[in-house]
């Protein structure tokens, strides 16, 4: 959470946000004081802040939390209250002789003097769960917290799947079920010592504040306790300015078709001013906030992100769930440069084109500047990995990228996606990458996903008939001629037809590991048929051809690649297979 609630902070830093004075942070129920010390990991604590409160009800705690700081010479203000009578009021103007004079935002219109008794940072480490009367302190965390401030909350928990169905607003159900036997015995354990892990604490946190990142975890060192990770902000803050926020979100996606529910437009009427609907109507991402405003709820986690790129969607939905929680496509097999010669892109042209491992579409943003780019997947996992790499692209430099992306390993992987990547991404796409962080130290970030099969299968089938020299010649080779010489050896490996027979030619590798799907097959047979327009009615016709119009298809692909262009100097695409990584040419 401290981690989190850095990455946030120094993001807010760099953009100027605190030009004026210092941010300042109470921690709440922070006991001995330890979490104020362990922040200094990620920020520099006694310089960072202008001031920092811990509050807490226990005088033994807080004469701990006194002891610490003055071993560290620290001047943090160590507060022995009830949580919800704390003010920052009552403590802040004994501090300096003169009220401190602290900027605020110019798009809210709080009066000078509440925001000098506003905190920038309100965090409660595992002190939630221990509060009885946890409504009054919440709310008081609301009336604490600035209107550009972010709190964050770590604690244990249990709570089934079923409790959150049909909020759209909790920023992803990522691995948060558990499980009937654990929810029993967990209650009953922590009960034992005055710990209440009943899910309404986290709903009602959840409630009042809009979802910035949330995480859930195991910690399998202890026995596998449940915990949660939350980062948020004040949901009053969009909804003030409710119309602002949503046509700017909606205007950046309604040069492609517009999408919601029949009703979306009647359920407008009452939120906005008449003038402001236009005619037709609204967008995906518009609609999916309509019901949260005229409920008092918050938004969907993805409207308060720094970048509002990612659109909400519902995770749920059997569409996206068919996935199994997983890319297909860890790299793109097309050439963009194919695309940037028959399109002729240009700075004027609004581009919709299918995610996939975002490649290509990040080659168009790069080559030729487009407008506006609408990149669509209905896996949303593919969402998550084009995320990644914007991300790495606005917050990392050249060499943690290439580690990333070029040679697919990164040692320190967790590191960059919590302290630099995490202020750039969505709450669902961090959740997936922080589950997945080792991909990118295990082995190889392209050994993972569908591809990851072909990829290995390459390496697996050259290590089995000892033509690891061979594939390793074939991508190094300098000219033409010796590349097709060295393709002969290579190809009746790749080209057997009892591996096509037995795995290459199946609908499950096809799928897979080439991604290439049932219509798309189809479409081959058709082909192989010559009657591209015509539909093979016949269903055994078609099974009789299908695996001899795939063996074509495939041969009719690799052949050309082998013997017409030069892998090392033209063809990163199928070198990528090979090696397993790209090259810096």
């Amino acid at each position: 959470m401290l981690a989190l609630a850095a990455a946030q902070l120094k993001y807010q830093a760099q953009r100027g946000h605190w030009r004026q004075s210092n941010p300042i942070w109470v921690d709440i129920g922070g006991g001995t004081g330890y979490n104020i010390e362990a922040m200094n990991a990620y920020l520099d604590v006694p310089h960072f802040f202008s001031a920092v409160f811990l509050v807490d009800l226990s005088p033994s705690l807080c004469a701990v939390a006194k002891e610490r700081f003055r071993r560290l010479g620290w001047d943090v203000n160590v507060v022995c209250e009830d949580a919800r009578t704390f003010r920052l009021e009552d403590h802040l103007g004994k501090l300096t002789e003169a009220k401190p004079t602290r900027k605020s935002p110019t798009e809210y219109t709080h009066a000078a003097n509440d925001m000098m008794y506003k905190a920038d940072l309100v965090t409660m480490s595992y002190s939630l769960s221990m509060i009885p009367d946890y409504h009054n302190v919440v709310d008081s965390m609301v009336r604490l917290l600035a209107p550009s401030g972010l709190i964050g909350a770590v604690d244990f928990y249990v709570q089934s799947i079923v409790e959150t169905t049909g909020r759209n607003y909790i920023g992803g159900s990522f691995n948060r079920h558990v499980n009937w036997l654990s929810r029993v015995f967990w209650r009953a354990w922590f009960d034992c010592d005055r710990v209440s892990l009943e899910g309404a604490r986290r709903d009602y946190l959840e409630y009042r504040f809009g979802t910035k990142k949330i995480i859930d975890q195991r910690n399998y060192v202890l026995g596998g306790i449940p915990y949660y990770i939350f980062l948020g902000c004040h949901y009053e803050r969009a909804s003030a300015r409710a119309q602002e926020l949503l046509e700017t979100v909606d205007a950046s996606c309604t040069e492609s078709p517009p999408l919601g529910p029949a009703r979306g437009h009647d359920l407008v009427l009452p939120l906005l001013p008449e003038a402001a609907i236009p005619l037709g109507t609204r967008s995906k991402a518009y609609q999916s906030a309509v019901v949260n405003l005229s409920s008092n709820l918050p938004l969907p986690s993805t409207f308060y992100q720094n970048h509002r790129a990612r659109i909400h969607y519902d995770e749920r939905l059997n569409k996206h769930t068919q996935f199994n929680h997983d890319y297909l496509y860890a790299f793109t097999w097309e050439d963009p440069r194919v695309d940037q010669r028959l399109l002729q892109i240009n700075d004027n042209d609004t581009i919709l084109c299918l995610t996939s491992a975002g490649d290509n579409l990040l080659d168009y943003l790069v080559n030729a500047n487009p407008r506006r780019i609408h990149a669509v997947d209905l896996n949303p996992n593919q969402n998550h990995l084009l995320e990644l790499k914007v991300a790495a692209f606005q917050a990392l430099p050249y060499v943690d990228v290439w580690k990333l992306f070029g040679e697919g390993r990164h040692p320190y992987f967790r590191r960059l996606l919590l302290e630099k990547l995490s202020p750039h991404m969505s709450s669902q796409a961090f959740q997936f990458w922080l589950k997945h962080s080792g991909r990118f130290t295990s082995t190889s970030f392209y050994d993972y996903g569908g591809s990851g099969h072909a990829i290995k299968l390459v390496r697996w089938l050259s290590w089995l008939s000892g033509l690891k020299g061979a594939v390793r010649d074939l991508c190094h080779a300098k000219t033409r001629n010796e590349q097709r010489e060295v393709w002969s050896r290579i190809r009746p490996m790749i080209l057997s037809r009892t591996l096509h027979w037995a795995l290459v030619g199946t609908e499950w590798f096809l799928w897979k590991a080439a991604g290439v799907p049932a219509s798309q097959r189809r479409m081959i047979v058709r082909d192989s048929l010559d009657r591209p327009t015509q539909a093979v009615s016949n269903d055994d016709r078609l099974s009789d051809v299908t695996g001899e119009a795939m063996w074509s298809y495939i041969v009719n692909t690799l052949d050309p690649v082998a013997r017409e262009t030069l892998l090392m100097e033209d063809n990163y695409h199928y070198l990528l297979v090979l090696t397993g990584q790209y090259t810096r040419r």
